[in-house]
């Protein structure tokens, strides 16, 4: 299951799980749309990867399956 990490780890941008503006790879770093077209290109700079939509978890099993807590 996705971690649905809760800030662009480039800019600290707030993406909650309704974000359609995060952006993941396949380790889960997490960047917003904004940071992922202007200043990375495309590529995770932790692994070298693309970076793909990151899909939204529905409100109906948010609860049961949280998103992690900001750190």
């Amino acid at each position: 299951m996705l971690l649905l990490k809760p800030n662009c780890e480039n800019c600290n941008k707030s993406l909650p799980h309704y974000s359609k503006e995060a952006m993941i790879c396949s380790f889960e770093c997490t960047f917003c749309k904004d940071c992922v077209d202007n200043v990375l290109h495309n590529i995770c700079p932790n692994c070298g990867g693309n970076l793909e939509k990151r899909p939204i978890r529905p409100d109906a099993v948010i609860e049961k399956y949280p998103p992690q807590k900001p750190v």
